[in-house]
């Protein structure tokens, strides 16, 4: 009964060798890194969300695109949706002033915009995605580290088994149960960083959506100087009924 006692994570823990110290000590680094990520990608997500309602509440509230300019220059952007409104500004009074003087400059004042918001979305993309992947390799590595050290921690219990002589049940189903111990750790590291790296990338998903449509408006506020009408008048409606109509109607 004495040898059984001492059977557990701590016996196993303190009587590990190098390979399975190493093992361990990579799965505790990799689910701290895990966390971390999970934790500051969470909390930005968050902070962002309330900060680009508040800015989307002002811009679509705003009497003028100076007025919005004069805001940003006032409070400098500190999420998405701001920074892109910032670019997009700044790049239109930049082809107005000084033309196209530069190569990075050439063609119209609708190109030189476009050109702006899209690096500025590139820009974004790349900032929200920094650090999904370390997410996603620790997610999809960690159980197969965490069998390795199972296979290490079983090989070593049978050959001191064997060594010793006893291969009674009792003497084996407490070293392979220990050396079980590898793979927990290892699910126990990933599963955490695979839901993380899930959630993350589905709500980068949906912001970068939100984006592109904001940048589509911006544009035509920049170019047009005004927005979008979400219906067509009602002029075009009728010729479009019209056209319909004549298309339906038989011809003898």
């Amino acid at each position: 009964m004495e040898p059984t006692q001492s059977i557990g994570v701590h016996h196993f823990l303190t009587h590990a060798d190098g390979v399975a110290t190493s093992i361990l000590v990579l799965m505790i680094l990799a689910s701290t890194t895990s966390w971390y990520l999970i934790v500051t990608k969470a909390v930005a997500v968050l902070r962002a969300r309330r900060r680009t309602s508040a800015f989307l509440n002002f811009f679509w509230n705003a009497p003028s695109l100076d007025v919005v300019a004069a805001h940003l220059e006032e409070n400098h952007p500190d999420e998405p949706f701001s920074h892109l409104a910032y670019h997009g500004i700044v790049a239109s009074r930049h082809h107005e002033r000084h033309g196209a003087k530069r190569l990075g400059d050439a063609g119209s004042s609708a190109d030189f915009v476009t050109r702006t918001l899209r690096k500025t979305i590139d820009e974004e993309t790349a900032r929200m995605e920094s650090g999904l992947t370390t997410l996603a390799s620790i997610g999809a590595t960690a159980p197969f580290v965490g069998l390795l050290g199972t296979v290490w921690g079983i090989f070593h219990a049978l050959t001191a088994i064997g060594l010793s002589g006893a291969g009674t049940l009792d003497k084996v189903a407490g070293p392979v149960g220990e050396a079980l111990i590898m793979t927990a750790i290892g699910l126990a590291v990933a599963i955490p960083a695979v839901l993380g790296y899930n959630y993350i990338v589905r709500r980068n998903r949906v912001v970068l959506a939100q984006l592109d449509a904001f940048a589509h408006d911006l544009y035509t506020f920049l170019v047009t100087g005004a927005k979008i009408d979400s219906q067509p008048p009602q002029s075009q409606l009728q010729t479009t009924s019209m056209r319909v109509a004549s298309a339906n109607f038989p011809r003898g």
